[in-house]
């Protein structure tokens, strides 16, 4: 059996034992792993950099991996630039304090942990009545068929869905609906029908077919044409790198505008790599806020998660490419 840690890959779906997936170009990226006392298969996208360049030791998803596991009737108070956990209390006893409570006891954990006058705390409450990963695997495989059909990289498939949609279709207050969460003027762009009659983004294939033309025609060239702006040439197989499959995703989420934006008047990078993404983390420029600087950082502990649970439920783990 395969050291599931040293591959690092990220659980995308169930099959049953008998389905027979197409051969396509993404295949040397592909593993599948049989469900333990099980005939059902899961399909996985490998992210070797995930430990060997060692994300999984940064703070941020280390934070949102905590999150993802607390019950909404709990919370974190935490360093806002860097997600540092100060504390763990329950949601109703922190919300029982007044404004100026709080205040006081965010400045007496600033002295505790020798924080600068000044620096933002958040509260921070559970989501793990939203991220049900469980629930989410059966539909990962079918979005990794549809995007490896359409030649585009099925990595983002698996990661949009365990970011955006773990288990429910789910609507964002800015609009955004679907698996694939996408904008009603986005979908239709990319071929969806969306009008008071019928909204196709709730249909997952057509939905995973309209992200999977948006991430090929439009982010993934547009994060390579903004890096290019700096020098920095994303070509060949450097396009399944982590750190610019996380800018692609800065992209889908933010727009190519906004990520142009904080790069050209913020971080200002003169070379791609993990320093890129951790430098964007603690950037903001127009409309690149907080939400914007977090998504990067809930793909990565969606994927340490998911080879977590990997680690315990699957065996007879192969690469799909020498099947």
């Amino acid at each position: 059996m395969l050291n599931i840690k040293n591959i690092a890959f990220v659980c995308v779906g169930i099959v049953t034992a008998n389905l027979s997936f197409a051969q396509n170009k993404y295949e040397d990226h592909l593993i599948e792993a049989k469900v333990v006392n099980d005939t059902n298969y899961l399909r996985f996208v490998k992210t070797p950099e995930l430990f060997v360049e060692r994300w999984d030791t940064l703070a941020q998803p280390n934070f949102w991996k905590e999150i993802m596991h607390l019950a909404p009737d709990s919370c974190l108070l935490n360093v806002a630039s860097t997600r540092q956990i100060l504390e763990r209390t329950s949601l109703r006893t922190w919300e029982l304090q007044s404004d100026e409570q709080k205040e006081a006891y965010k400045q007496a954990l600033r002295e505790k942990y020798n924080l600068a006058d000044g620096t933002r705390i958040f509260m921070t409450t559970g989501k793990n009545d939203f991220y049900k990963f469980d629930a989410v695997f059966p539909t990962i495989t079918r979005g990794i068929e549809v995007f490896s059909k359409t030649e585009t990289d099925p990595w983002y498939a698996q990661a949009i869905l365990m970011i955006e949609s773990p288990g429910a279709l789910a609507k964002s207050t800015a609009g955004a609906y679907g698996p694939f969460q996408l904008m009603k003027s986005v979908a239709i762009n990319h071929g969806l029908r969306v009008d008071k009659y019928v909204d196709e983004r709730k249909d997952f294939d057509k939905s995973a077919t309209a992200s999977a033309h948006l991430l090929r025609t439009a982010c993934i060239p547009e994060a390579k044409r903004i890096l290019g702006k700096f020098g920095i040439v994303v070509a060949g197989d450097d396009q399944y790198n982590l750190w610019f499959r996380l800018t692609v995703l800065h992209v889908y989420h933010a727009g190519a505008g906004n990520v142009d934006g904080v790069l050209t008047n913020v971080v200002k990078p003169t070379s791609g790599g993990k320093n890129l993404i951790t430098t964007i983390w603690q950037s903001q420029y127009g409309n690149f806020g907080n939400s914007s600087q977090n998504y990067s950082q809930l793909a990565l502990a969606s994927l340490i998660v998911l080879d977590n649970i990997i680690n315990v439920k699957c065996d007879d783990i192969k690469d799909c490419k020498d099947k």
